[in-house]
């Protein structure tokens, strides 16, 4: 799980802490926009909307739109919600394509019923387990939350947040009022091996539940259980890399050019030389 020493809702509320500082650096900062996309691309992804066909999404938690840039992208329509006025305004100085509200997530979600083919969030949801007030309670702002977005979304669509679970007991919190509120699914990990690259996927299923989709990077596992040898291995190897992140390595280039195949797009072929290191030239 991921340290709480220096987590963000630990700091001060959303709406303070994403001030106008704050909000700048999801505009100018290339590390942080290219993450933040890398993380919508991957909800998109598990959202498995028809193919070639728009749809009209919610994000929740839009900040500056960068992950609503991806789902322009993409050809899809989409409605923003943020509590932050910083960031949104940072979105509408950017012009992004989808509408913008201003609105708290414990509040839960102002649409009609059915209205969204999907929903994505990145980021976002944790920050409904903290108490910014003394008449906040997360439980109830959590299935507040869960069941107005479930009445929002149309039957058979699904809801993926990405997120940063503290600890087990808030995956727990969190899964129980979604599952209360009347959602299916469950927990997609992404690099379940990695300390860096690890990406948890919170996956809802509104009305009709399907098979839970598979997380990234989870080969290793799957071998361990045919061939202890071979997975000793590949954990060794990674001990090797000294924290270094196995994102970038063949692996999950691979499996990034096995994803946009099956989105139809334009890719290389694999060969020998795919992900493999050059000589740096003087």
């Amino acid at each position: 799980m991921t340290s709480n020493c220096r987590r963000p809702e630990h700091t001060a509320p959303p709406d303070l802490f994403y001030n106008e500082v704050e909000a700048k650096k999801y505009s100018q900062n290339s590390r942080m926009i290219e993450i933040q996309t890398q993380m919508s691309e991957r909800a998109v992804e598990l959202l498995n909307l028809p193919e070639g066909q728009p749809c009209f999404l919610l994000d929740v938690g839009c900040g500056s739109g960068l992950s609503g840039d991806f789902l322009s992208e993409e050809g899809h329509y989409w409605v923003g919600v943020d509590i932050s006025t910083a960031m949104l305004d940072v979105a509408l100085d950017r012009e992004v394509e989808g509408d913008l509200l201003v609105g708290d997530m414990g509040h839960g979600m102002p649409f009609r019923a059915g209205t969204f083919d999907g929903c994505i969030s990145i980021s976002a949801l944790q920050w409904l387990c903290n108490a910014d007030k003394r008449s906040h309670s997360p439980p109830k702002r959590l299935y507040t939350f869960f069941s107005t977005l479930y009445s929002s979304l149309s039957r058979g669509s699904r809801a993926i947040f990405q997120l940063y679970p503290e600890n087990s007991e808030q995956l727990e919190l969190i899964t129980t009022q979604a599952m209360r509120a009347g959602f299916g699914g469950g927990m997609v990990v992404d690099y379940p091996n990695s300390s860096k690259a690890k990406k948890f996927f919170l996956c809802l299923f509104a009305g009709v539940t399907g098979s839970l989709p598979k997380g990234l990077g989870t080969e290793t596992s799957d071998r361990a259980v045919a061939n202890q040898v071979q997975y000793s291995g590949q954990r060794c190897r990674f001990k090797g890399m000294k924290g270094k992140s196995a994102k970038k390595g063949r692996d999950w280039i691979l499996e990034k050019k096995e994803r946009r195949r099956r989105q139809g797009r334009e890719v290389r072929a694999d060969t020998k030389y795919t992900a493999r290191q050059r000589k740096p030239h003087f």
